[in-house]
This record gives structure tokens, sequence and C-alpha cells, in this order.
């Protein structure tokens, strides 16, 4: 006689993604709040932060702005010193960086009750949030966004990973964090292609979910790569806002085939790896969204003007739609690979999202090769006309 025993359970699982300015200033209680709210009774809790090495040498002050608003505390305390590590995709292909991790956690006895707290862009969120998912079966982690990719899309999100035999988050977890800080101040300091690169998860989410806000990025296109700081901070509000209902009201831990925030993504994780990881995410992501615009053109679903409008935009914002490394046959043969890796990632049969007209997203299920090289070489004499315009002027 055959005997069953049926398990369900269903958990309710709320975090709040907080933007502000300064958040380690002595004047702003916002971290001190949360601390409060969490807080332990019995003990202090533990914090361990590890920071991005690029964040820690643009922000000298970091370390004794953290030192002076930790110990003004009452609930947590710092277990040492933050640990600081490279960032960028580096982190994510080390198995030394994620190993610094998981010794500091158990050298300070980081326990369940305790925090992981990662400042960084969003290759070190990534690398942090797995350690702390693997460490005791799950420690809280929070995380401090530095980049305008990591808080607009990868920083809010409930996805941990690293990479592993040379594929991109091939090892990783659903772990949403407890809380997101999104600083603004940080943004300061980035660099021209790093303030530029997280433009491109704004427009991918607009071209699927919300021709509004594509046409506010239309609006704005100017003012962006000129560091206009009102325009960059309603950009990634609205851009959090789209990924975070997305996670919402679809499919958070991706049971699914259908990932649509991967539109425009299984040529840019090719086109990392590539480029040994040279050309940033989000500058993959604009070149994997101009091939999938031009491609959903060659499909007819969108008129050429409409694809070459949104492949102008992202020229016009000063992000690339065409990288020579797709010049030769070898490279696009290539590229064109990565639709069987990015099946593999899915683990079920190939879904793409493409465009079924602007503003609109819709899955497919086989990729046509040889529109994909017409979508490549259409943005390649799109750059090369370009190019010659540049030689005139």
């Amino acid at each position: 006689m055959e005997r069953v025993l049926k398990q369900g359970f269903s958990i309710d699982y709320s975090y709040n993604i907080y933007f502000t300015e300064d958040l380690f200033s002595p004047q702003n209680t916002l971290l001190r709040d949360f601390f409060k709210q969490k807080r332990n009774p019995d003990f202090k809790q533990k914090i361990l932060f590890v920071i991005d090495d690029a964040v820690w040498e643009k922000h000298p002050e970091l370390g004794f702005k953290l030192n002076v608003y930790i110990k003004e505390l009452e609930d947590v305390k710092l277990v040492g010193p933050p640990l600081i590590l490279k960032g960028g995709e580096v982190c994510k292909n080390d198995p030394q960086a994620l190993d610094a991790i998981i010794e500091a956690i158990d050298q300070y006895g980081v326990d369940r009750h305790s925090y992981v707290i990662a400042i960084g862009g969003g290759a070190i969120l990534d690398l942090v949030g797995y350690a702390a998912a693997i460490a005791h079966r799950g420690i809280r982690h929070i995380r401090i966004p530095t980049t305008v990719l990591s808080q607009n899309d990868s920083g809010v999100g409930v996805k941990n990973s690293v990479n592993y035999k040379g594929k991109k988050n091939f090892l990783g977890t659903f772990t949403p964090a407890v809380a997101v800080f999104n600083d603004y101040q940080f943004l300061a300091t980035l660099d021209k292609r790093s303030w530029l690169a997280g433009i491109s998860e704004a427009i991918k989410v607009a071209l699927i979910k919300d021709l509004d806000f594509y046409q506010w990025i239309i609006d704005h296109a100017e003012q962006l790569p000129k560091r206009d700081a009102a325009a960059m901070k309603e950009l990634i509000f609205r851009c959090a806002d789209l990924h975070l209902e997305h996670i919402r009201n679809g499919d958070p831990f991706e049971l699914g085939s259908s990932r649509p925030l991967d539109f425009g993504h299984w040529s840019a994780h090719k086109l990392e790896q590539l480029s040994n990881f040279q050309v940033l995410h989000g500058e993959a992501v604009a070149i994997g969204i101009a091939i999938d615009v031009v491609y959903s053109y060659l499909l007819g679903n969108l008129q050429e003007q409409e694809a070459l409008s949104v492949v102008h935009l992202i020229h016009q914002l000063g992000l690339p739609v065409y990288h020579e490394l797709l010049s030769t046959v070898e490279g696009k043969q290539k590229l064109i690979q990565g639709l069987v890796e990015f099946q593999e990632h899915l683990g079920g049969r190939l879904t793409v999202v493409l465009l079924e007209h602007l503003g609109k997203g819709k899955d497919f299920h086989q990729i046509d090769a040889e529109l994909v090289l017409q979508a490549i070489d259409f943005l390649s004499e799109f750059q090369a006309a370009y190019n010659r315009l540049d030689e005139v002027s």
C-alpha cells in the first residue's frame, strides 16, 4: 500500500529599498533606525562589512565614517575591519574571493543573527550575497549598491551568484537581502563608463514594460550623459520600481523558462565572456539590446524607423551598439553559441524575450541564426556610418 505525506507552505517575505544621500552621516538616521527595528534585546548583533576596492579607494574617509557611525549604535557592533576585495567581474571568477568571505565569517563568528553588509557594484553584491546565503545556510545580508546598474537593477533583486566553469552565474541562490540602501552619493565618483553603463538596464525594462518610461529616457537623453544628478536619480528610482514589480508579480525564483528581464542578455553574457570581461555588463547589455531590437525588426515586429530610433538612443546616451569582436566569422559564431549556454542556464527550452512592439516584450522559443547575423551586420553598418561622420566633423 502506497502512503503519501503532502507538504506545503508559503513564506511571506518583504524588504525595503531605501533611497538616500550620505548614509553614514551622523545626521542620517536611516540605518540606525533599521537596526533598532531589527534589534535582538538579548545581545548586540555583529556586522561584517565587505567593500569593493574601487569604492574603498575613491572614498578614503569611508572606513572612519563606518567606525564612528556603528560605534554610536546600541544594537550592533563591528566584528573587525572591513574586508576589502577587488570588485568587477573578476571577483566572481576568483574562488579565493569567495573563500576570503567565508573565512571572515568563520573567524569572527558571524552567525545567522548577524549581518554581512556589501558595499560596491553588482559583482561584489552578487558574490557577498552568495557567500551569505551558503554560510550557516543563510546569514542576513544588506546591500549598499554604489553604481547606477546595481542601484537600478542587480542590487534590488533576489539573485546572488558567482561564475564557474567559465559560465556566468553558474553557481547561485535566490536569497533576498533584508534591506537595500541606495546611497546616491556614491555615484558622484563613478567614471564615465560606469555612469553610462547602468542606463542600459533602464532602456531594457522600459522597452519591454513601460513605453512612457522609454519616452522619458528619450526626453532626457541629453542630460543623462552630462551627469545630471536629478535625472539619474529619477531613472534609478523608476527602473528599480519596474524590476521590483516584475519580481513581485512575476516569477521571482525563475521556476519557468520565461525571463523577461533578460531581454538583450543572451548575447550580452557571451560578449562579456568573449572580451574577457573587458566589456562592462551594462555595455554588453546595450549591444545585446541593439541586436535583439534589430532582430525584432527583421522578424517584422517593428518598423525599421522604430528599430533605428532605439539604436540611435543607445548611441546618443554614449553606450555601444557594436563591438569589434563581432567583426569576424569566428566571433559571430561564438556569440551565437551563447544561445545554447543561455538555454542551459534556463534549464528548459530556449526562451528569448524580443519586442512584440515598443513597450511590450514577448517570449520566443526559436532564434534564426541567419537573422542574428543580419542584425549584427546592420549594427556594424550603423556604427561605421557614425564613425565616418565623426571623421568628417
